[in-house]
């Protein structure tokens, strides 16, 4: 390919890379003594409409956007033979793909990248764009910070149900991507920032990359964890990428943001300390209680969190990884709190759930239960008459209004429980949570701000 000398009034250098549609050249502007990256569409492309409309499209994507986490447009222009360009920030520290040509990169690298990358991500969704094409080649470096570039692929949101070409990167496209007319949104982008962070972790894509048809048969296969293929990986990271990864949209995170937001949270938790082997089972003696209680009050007070939701998506809980050894996500029935009967999402997560139905027994852990009923409705309260009752704690919630309650010294040993019923400000539904904890460590106010409905 020869390389033109001038592209509009931008002096070329040498080429940076170049795809299906377009070619990326390295050029100075002059008159601003500036780096740019100059993106020209495919002379075979020049007068394909839809192609050369897309190409367009994207450079008025970026230019509407003006995001320090975005690759920007500065100029767009046409050469003489018709084809359009756009002038955008050159990236001098590369592609996230030329970074992994060395395998995996350090876990702290990787977590942050993923984290900014999301933030990137986020703010085309605030725009009601989903990207449609996240891919190490369309995460950039340039003085430190990540950008997103590359939105040849972008859509509107609001076009999210219309999709007729399959289109995206094996490796990181969403099950959903590879089926004619199925709705994309968010979680779309949310399944391929999952693989780009698995990627950075563990130096290979979660599925197969082998063609666009094969991406729903390899996306069915079981994804091995991170921490299996990195040893040492936290838990609650695992949790944050397994998530993403999920096949159905309805279990992934909603949105980018809060992706960012619960892999922030894991890569900055401090390390758990190590639990002892006789702690792992909570079946003991009552000569043992005092012992128990202590060992579970010592690897309580510097948690790692973890996120555990129900078989339907619909209810999540934000707990200390310790906490989460079993998890019953197949719902609940409200009637156990009087209320109308019936089947409703519900999970409850415990270090030992053969005894959570037994209130004296230390095992610290969180029910959350939705339904309609409780929308407005006091429900029946479990009887905590052996407890003592604390002032009732006010957490901030956000837009959700919230009743709590507490209770500590129950039976005279160190469990404690908080009973809350919260109230979205959408939704014709109410959420009860109880928390039950052991030791003095109270989490109450961090499960219920971060307790999640979808």
């Amino acid at each position: 390919m020869a390389v033109p000398e001038l592209i509009g009034r931008y002096r070329v250098g040498r080429r940076l890379g170049s795809g299906a549609f377009a070619t990326v050249w390295f050029a100075d502007d002059d008159e601003l003594s500036s780096p740019v990256a100059v993106k020209v569409l495919a002379e075979n492309w020049t007068h394909q409409l839809d192609v050369r409309a897309r190409f367009t499209e994207e450079g008025r994507i970026m230019r509407r956007a003006e995001s320090d986490r975005l690759v920007r447009v500065l100029d767009v222009g046409e050469l003489p033979d018709g084809r359009p360009y756009l002038v955008m920030t050159y990236a001098s520290g590369g592609t996230l793909a030329e970074r992994l040509e060395d395998g995996p990169l350090p876990v702290g690298e990787a977590l942050r990248v993923a984290v900014e990358a999301a933030r990137g991500v986020t703010v085309l969704h605030e725009l009601g764009i989903v990207h449609r094409d996240l891919k190490p080649s369309n995460v950039f470096f340039h003085e430190n910070r990540v950008l997103v570039g590359d939105l040849g692929l972008a859509k509107a949101l609001t076009h999210g149900s219309g999709f007729t070409v399959v289109a995206g990167s094996p490796g990181y496209m969403a099950p959903e991507q590879a089926l004619l007319g199925s709705g994309l949104d968010e979680r779309t982008d949310v399944y391929a920032l999952g693989a780009l962070t698995y990627h950075m972790l563990t130096g290979r894509t979660p599925t197969l990359p082998a063609s666009i048809q094969a991406v729903p048969a390899a996306a069915a296969q079981p994804v091995t964890r991170p921490s299996k293929l990195r040893p040492g990986l936290p838990p609650a990271v695992d949790a944050v990428v397994m998530r993403a990864l999920a096949a159905a949209p309805a279990r992934r995170w909603p949105t980018a943001a809060a992706f960012a937001d619960a892999l922030d949270a894991a890569r900055t938790a401090p390390e758990p300390r190590r639990r002892p082997a006789h702690g792992r089972r909570l079946a003991v003696t009552a000569a043992l209680s005092t012992l128990l209680l202590a060992a579970v009050a010592s690897f309580d007070d510097a948690p790692t969190w973890t996120r555990v939701s129900d078989t339907t998506g619909q209810v999540s809980v934000w707990v200390p990884a310790v906490w989460a050894e079993q998890v019953r996500g197949t719902g609940w029935n409200p009637a156990t709190l009087s209320l109308p009967g019936g089947h409703a999402p519900g999970l409850v997560v415990g270090t030992d759930l053969s005894a959570w139905e037994d209130p004296a027994n230390p095992v610290p852990g969180v029910f959350a239960g939705l339904s309609p009923a409780l929308r407005g409705t006091a429900p029946a309260l479990p009887d905590h008459s052996t407890c003592v009752r604390r002032p009732d704690p006010h957490p901030d919630l956000g837009n959700r209004t919230a009743v709590v309650q507490r209770w500590t010294g129950c039976g005279g040993t160190g469990i404690s429980f908080t009973e809350a019923l919260i109230t979205p400000a959408t939704g014709d539904y109410g959420l009860y949570v109880q928390i039950r904890q052991v030791g003095d460590t109270d989490h109450t106010e961090a499960i219920l701000r971060e307790v999640r409905t979808s």
